[in-house]
């Protein structure tokens, strides 16, 4: 009977259920508030999981697609962020597809927006309430447990309900149940942030509570979040408290775990573990802190042991113990098992009584379950996620022929690739008289032990597809193993110059992100920024077809900044995560970005004939034809951007010289420049550079004789050479034999 309830678990069909939700019904299903379950994930029985329940509200029945799409979007993006990808397999995934009459959900974006009858009732301003705040999505929660209740065998406390509102605009809330947009551009990282909330207990890190209105120092005693405190770092070492065990490592969400301020919506006096997780800023992970916090919540919600041996009544020596663990992807769990308190060797879920030869009489036999995963540092959550079965054996008694077959129950799911580091599982029969053996096979050849897990990571797998098979006496699975890993493209905004991966700006440019794969499936593209946190690219935050701008001062949407980069020299990394769960090789490109042109108070288009003489504020030359000397006095500015000078270029005490993808057919010089500006200019005369302020020479051409004395410091080509034709003197006479010194990065940081 076990063995056929779990496999129709595992093979369930969707169930289609009427509105109000009380009893199923059959045939076509369109009417408002009925409503569709389908599996999504069954890695087991319900009442020994956790299980996340997606239910959408706001989409019509023609708009039922829309939420598949939305929720497999939000899911995928979950198995990318730990420790819910380590932890996949503790969780079944239900999808309620639910029917609205009306399209879209109440007072989005706005209070006088209208006010939609839909089956949660879902709702920005925490359902039209003008006390609120926009972005808070709430909901009918007593509804949302009617529709979850018709996924059988789950209850409030083995389940959590995340419900996604049919709209474009940012928004959720964390509480009993999560709830985020569907489809925003950022509305598949509220979800996680959402359930830090809800499964986690997490609080938010903001320093803000309204957007744009700066929260007030915090006053209150020393706060019971994990992740928010008033004690010093020392003070945390001194008193073993708080995130003492993580102070000094490296942030899985960028920069070290330490001791950063705001959070609790006030913006002094509470400190957080780092300068920016998930609690903080959609995008990045969980950093340590909260990632021991959400580990042990998904374990809380499951039977870390979840079947063994009988244990009510002694049981002979003449039979096999055996315990069913749970099986994360990325690791197993270590089972160790002692004999009247003697600890015996190994690692292993099944202990044959026959072979340790027991005295006659009673003994105790304990087998014990431990996660050694490495996201957990407490002792006490450590102890948490450990558990214990514990039976009299009594070598008096004889075991009965209990007629069970070798065989399979469940595994790890077949509908879809494993990744090529991934542990896979089976879960065997356990007839008393046997340890069924797992005959495991790739591409028809054996591989790993007789054991119910194989640790792919193990293999080092040839890159490609693989037939991965268990068979245990006439049970066989099957699934597909994606040992490629995704590959990810990057496209920029036309640079000032570029040398292969090296790129200079002068102002803001935009970054768009491409990954692919040999496998269908959703893929998490992610970039980070001069070794800082992965951070999630979701396209724009006002939309995701529209690439990610970076700029010095960044934009500011909503009240938020986004694409913040200050000036400099910087490598950003970029990779993608498939759906099976394996990294791509992250690639990295340079790009440095220098001071943006003075505003024009002149300009000058088209041809000009005869001397120009710029005597004072910033004349700009805009893909301009000169003809003629062109002469920059003490304290003026010169920009030319395209176009072509035909004559020389004379520049002494000048504010600033800028040439932007310009030729000029003539001599030039600059002395004491306060800023010198030369990218991607085609010089075709002899360069004169004397005692400029830290001047740029970057991806040009000189034809002429190039000499440099006195500038503080020698010229920089930002890691995009130049061509010299003629002979170079001075500061420029390594150009000869490669690139100018990159040294822009130390001037500008020495200016901070």
């Amino acid at each position: 009977m076990r063995r056929s309830a779990v496999l129709m678990t595992t093979l369930a069909a969707a169930a289609v259920l009427g509105a109000p939700p009380a009893a199923a019904t059959l045939g076509h299903v369109a009417e408002p508030g009925a409503a569709t379950v389908t599996p999504v994930q069954v890695t087991g029985p319900p009442e020994k999981r956790f299980n996340l329940i997606v239910m959408g509200d706001g989409y019509t029945a023609a708009e039922q697609d829309e939420f598949r799409q939305d929720a497999d979007r939000h899911l995928n993006v979950l198995w990318s962020i730990e420790p819910f990808k380590s932890y996949r397999d503790y969780l079944n995934v239900y999808r309620i597809d639910i029917v609205s009459g009306e399209s879209g959900v109440s007072c989005d974006p706005d209070l006088t927006s209208p006010r939609r009858s839909t089956p949660l009732s879902m709702g920005f301003w925490g359902r039209c309430n003008p006390a609120s705040v926009q972005r808070l999505i709430t909901m009918d929660n007593a509804a949302a447990t009617r529709y979850a209740n018709l996924v059988t065998g789950t209850a409030s406390a083995n389940r959590q309900i995340l419900a996604l509102a049919n709209s474009g605009t940012y928004g959720g809330a964390g509480g009993s149940y999560a709830t985020a947009s569907g489809s925003n551009a950022m509305s598949a990282l509220i979800s996680p942030h959402e359930l830090g909330h809800s499964l986690g207990g997490l609080q938010d890190e903001y320093d803000y509570y309204q957007r744009g209105v700066p929260g007030g120092p915090y006053t209150g005693p020393e706060p019971d979040s994990a992740h928010h405190t008033l004690l010093t770092e020392q003070e945390m070492r001194d008193q073993r408290r708080k995130w003492w065990r993580w102070l000094g490592e490296p942030s899985e969400s960028g920069g070290p775990i330490g001791r950063y301020q705001g959070g609790l919506y006030a913006g002094t006096g509470v400190w957080r573990p780092s300068a920016h997780s998930i609690m903080k800023s959609l995008g990045y992970s969980f950093d340590q802190v909260g990632r021991e916090v959400m580990t042990q919540r998904i374990t809380a919600k499951t039977m870390v042991i979840h079947d063994s041996a009988p244990t009510g009544a002694p049981v002979g020596a003449d039979r096999v113990l055996w315990v069913e663990p749970m099986r994360p992807a990325g690791h197993g769990l270590v089972t160790t098992w002692t004999v009247d308190g003697r600890a015996l060797d190994g690692d292993r879920d099944a202990l044959d009584l026959r072979a340790l030869d027991l005295t006659p009489g009673t003994h105790t036999v304990t087998a014990t379950v431990t996660d050694p995963t490495d996201f957990v540092r407490d002792p006490a959550v450590r102890d948490a996620m450990t558990r214990t079965r514990t039976w009299t054996v009594d070598t008096a008694l004889t075991t009965p022929p209990d007629g069970i077959e070798p065989g399979l129950v469940s595994s790890t799911p077949t509908n879809r690739p494993v990744g090529r580091d991934e542990v896979v599982y089976v879960e065997t029969t356990h007839p008393a008289a046997a340890v069924p053996e797992v005959a495991w096979r790739l591409d028809g050849e054996r591989v790993g032990g007789s054991g119910a897990e194989l640790d792919l990571g193990a293999l080092d797998l040839a890159t490609g597809a693989h037939r991965l098979t268990a068979t245990v006496g006439a049970d066989t699975l099957t699934w597909t193993v994606d040992a490629t890993p995704p590959t990810t493209g990057y496209e920029l905004s036309p640079p000032l110059a570029r040398s292969g991966h090296t790129y200079v700006y002068n102002g803001p440019f935009t970054m768009r992100l491409t990954g692919d794969d040999d496998q269908d499936g959703y893929l998490v593209s992610e970039s980070r920024v001069d070794g800082d946190g992965w951070f999630n690219y979701f396209g724009w935050p006002t939309s995701s077809e529209l690439p990610w701008t970076f700029s010095e001062d960044g934009t500011v949407i909503d009240h938020l900044v986004f694409g913040k980069l200050p000036r400099g020299r910087h490598t950003v990394e970029y990779r993608s995560i498939d759906a099976a769960g394996n990294y791509g090789e992250p690639g990295e490109f340079t790009v440095t970005t220098i001071a943006p042109p003075p505003a024009c108070t002149r300009t000058i288009t088209g041809e000009h004939r005869g001397p120009l003489t710029v005597t004072g504020g910033v004349t700009c030359l805009d893909g301009a034809r000169v003809t003629g000397p062109v002469v920059v006095a003490p304290g003026a500015s010169l920009v030319v951007t395209g176009g072509r000078i035909t004559g020389t270029l004379t520049a002494s005490r000048a504010a600033a010289v800028h040439l932007l993808g310009t030729r000029l057919d003539g001599a030039a010089g600059a002395d004491r420049t306060g800023s010198l500006q030369i990218v991607s200019a085609d010089l075709r005369g002899a360069v004169l550079l004397t005692r400029n302020d830290a001047p740029i020479l970057s991806g040009s051409t000189v034809k002429g004789a190039l000499a440099c004395s006195g500038n503080t410091p020698a010229p920089a080509d930002l890691g995009v050479p130049n061509t010299l034709r003629g002979a170079g003197a001075g500061q420029c006479g390594e150009l000869r034999d490669g690139p100018l010194g990159q040294r822009y990065e130390a001037v500008q940081h020495a200016g901070e």
